[in-house]
């Protein structure tokens, strides 16, 4: 029987409340430790999840913890992996590693040399239907890909103090689709060309961001790849991925809500689309908990995403935001890891 995984969450914002649950229903964790910037949150985080409030040098230096899952603002992300690394314990970092691809680079080369395991939230790629598409792919059914089409668009904006410290679209919510694109085609992306707008919210231009954009993406086999976002729809969440080859096309689809379909005279009225990117993307993230857990216990796992990816899909990131900025196509950094 496998040992039970002891793990010190870090960070009780809204993702960390997410990790707190699925780490609290695993059969094979025990949450030991919860470590927040403000005590008093720790503290009703310890009591809501059954574990204890400590700071974060006691969580990660308590030898009793086997991994330590960082849920924490983005900032404090790559100080926190490499202490983690200096301690020994197994990793889940959500993503980035940092708004700065230095800095996202200085960690990883810091945190190599100790030898632990280590996964970047890039929870997407547990998408039940993704995944399926990822297995046909691999399968040669359409033969190689020749042009992705990719949706990301969610049904209501974040709270502005959210898009102050997220580091932009390209880096926030782009970059998901940055890494699938990667794992569908197994492939490094070489040439971005990116427009963007702030219609939803203008206000966000005065920190150049963007809301909705569309991004051109040339894969090394020559493979187009074109990717639409935003931040705001008038009618749910939209999460669509389509991959062209030589023999047909596979489609990993938007997703409607339950419910029936009613026709009526010369009217049909279907349920809409889920109403928001969580609602979609939630059991993902305890897919990527388990899948980690499983690895720690000796499983072998294709689709974990490690370091290197993370320090390839900010590449992407950094190269689009330039575009943006330039208004031109962009190279993307080859040497990244």
């Amino acid at each position: 029987m496998n040992k039970k995984q002891c793990v010190a969450l870090l960070g009780c914002g809204f993702i960390g409340e997410v990790h707190a649950a699925n780490l609290q229903a695993h059969p094979g964790v025990e949450l030991v430790w919860v470590a927040d910037a403000e005590p008093v949150r720790a503290s009703a985080f310890a009591t809501r999840f059954g574990a204890r409030a400590a700071s974060v040098t006691e969580a990660i230096n308590d030898t009793q913890i086997d991994m330590v899952l960082i849920a924490s603002a983005t900032p404090t992300h790559a100080d926190l992996l490499e202490a983690a690394a200096r301690a020994g314990k197994a990793i889940y970092c959500e993503k980035p590693v940092d708004l700065s691809l230095e800095r996202a680079r200085k960690a990883v080369a810091n945190v190599l040399p100790y030898n632990v395991p280590v996964t970047v939230g890039f929870n997407r790629r547990f998408d039940v239907s993704h995944q399926q598409l990822k297995q046909q792919l691999r399968e040669g059914r359409i033969g190689p890909p020749e042009l992705i089409q990719m949706v990301c668009r969610s049904s209501t904006m974040p709270p502005l103090a959210y898009l102050q410290a997220s580091g932009g679209q390209m880096r926030d919510q782009a970059i998901h689709f940055f890494d699938l694109l990667r794992w569908l085609t197994e492939e490094e992306v070489t040439e971005v060309a990116a427009m963007g707008a702030a219609l939803a919210l203008p206000s966000i231009d005065e920190f150049a961001d963007v809301d909705t954009s569309t991004l051109l993406l040339r894969l090394q086999s020559g493979a187009l790849a074109q990717l639409d976002n935003t931040r705001r729809t008038g009618y749910g969440y939209d999460e669509r991925i389509s991959v062209m080859g030589p023999h047909g096309m596979l489609e990993s689809s938007t997703q409607l809500q339950r419910g029936v379909t009613c026709y009526q005279g010369a009217q049909i009225q279907q349920p809409g689309l889920l109403p928001d990117w969580f609602s979609r993307v939630q059991p993902t993230y305890y897919a990527h908990l388990d899948a980690f857990i499983r690895s720690l216990n000796g499983e072998q796992i294709a689709d974990l995403p490690g370091l290197e990816d993370g320090l390839k899909a900010q590449a992407i990131a950094e190269a689009a935001v330039i575009s943006l900025a330039e208004r031109r196509f962009c190279q993307v950094e080859k040497h990244v890891f």
